[in-house]
């Protein structure tokens, strides 16, 4: 069994469940692989490090499974490596709330005796690409939550031109724009007040950031949906964000929002399902009064 590892280099509190997660692997004599930015972290804080197998760079990489160690934030860096390589992913949350990554430090032996014994399943979850004046620039990668339309800080408000499948929608005079997946709608989007999507239901929602207008409502759409937009601003340029990672676009720009090529497979174990997260992560179900 041959497993790359990628954590996040801020968890100095949980070195004890990062050193669980190692333990797991060698009892089950697993060929071990770090990402680079993660083994100088361990080596700089631990004074014992672990025993590994190889080190991962920025060049392709094999492995039967990718492990990331941290929260959602880890999860997401971690499929932006990944990228095209379908190299399924288990998110091992050490972080605080955790959707990507949904399961607890405290499984983590029994979790990898399943992944040893292959006793689990692999979700597709689908992305969004963003091209720019019609190309596909390299280095943005692919968007396993949300494409964000977003002023800059010290801007008014802009407006979001959208045209889906060709059609005008609408001019969003607002902060900025989220267009989110199935998978992203637990995330930024529902902090704008998006609907929650079951990830097998194959859509998209678009949600308005402090909507000028409060007719402006998030709107579900296909998948399959194209989506273009123009943004003017006082400011002449605004802000992407995809998955978190920001970039500066000018007004000239003109961007289009597409279903990417390709899924990022993540494993669950077998009855964790989206339904059983939400109810443990959102407290559904428990009255707090006790």
């Amino acid at each position: 069994m041959k497993v790359a590892i990628f954590g996040s280099p801020f968890q100095s509190d949980k070195l004890n469940q990062i050193w669980s997660v190692f333990d797991a692997l060698h009892q089950l004599n697993a060929e071990i692989l770090v990402h680079r930015t993660f083994w100088d972290f361990l080596r700089s804080t631990l004074i014992n490090v672990p025993e590994i197998q190889g080190i991962i760079d920025e060049g392709d990489f094999t492995a039967d499974f990718a492990l990331s160690i941290g929260g959602d934030g880890t999860f997401l860096r971690t499929a932006h490596r990944i990228g095209k390589s379908g190299i399924p992913i288990l998110g091992i949350n050490t972080g605080r709330l955790g959707f990507l990554a949904d399961v607890d430090s405290v499984e983590v032996e029994s979790v990898m005796l399943d992944l040893h014994k292959q006793n689990f399943r692999v979700d597709d979850f689908d992305l969004l690409r963003l091209s720019v004046n019609g190309a596909f620039p390299a280095a943005y990668p692919c968007a396993l939550n949300e494409i964000a339309i977003l002023k800059r800080d010290s801007s008014s408000m802009i407006n979001i031109h959208v045209w889906v499948n060709g059609e005008y929608l609408n001019g969003y005079q607002a902060d900025g724009l989220v267009i989110a997946t199935a998978t992203g709608s637990t995330a930024y989007a529902l902090s704008v007040g998006g609907p929650i999507m079951m990830p097998s239901t194959k859509n998209l929602v678009i949600a308005p950031v402090a909507p000028h207008n409060l007719t402006a409502r998030p709107l579900i759409l296909d998948e399959s949906s194209i989506i273009d937009l123009e943004v003017e601003s006082r400011s002449q340029n605004f802000l992407v964000a995809i998955d978190g990672i920001s970039v500066t676009m000018s007004c000239i720009d003109k961007l289009q929002v597409t279903k990417a090529d390709y899924t990022i497979k993540s494993i669950k174990r077998q009855g964790n399902t989206f339904i059983h997260t939400l109810r443990k992560k959102l407290l559904w179900g428990i009255d707090p009064r006790g």
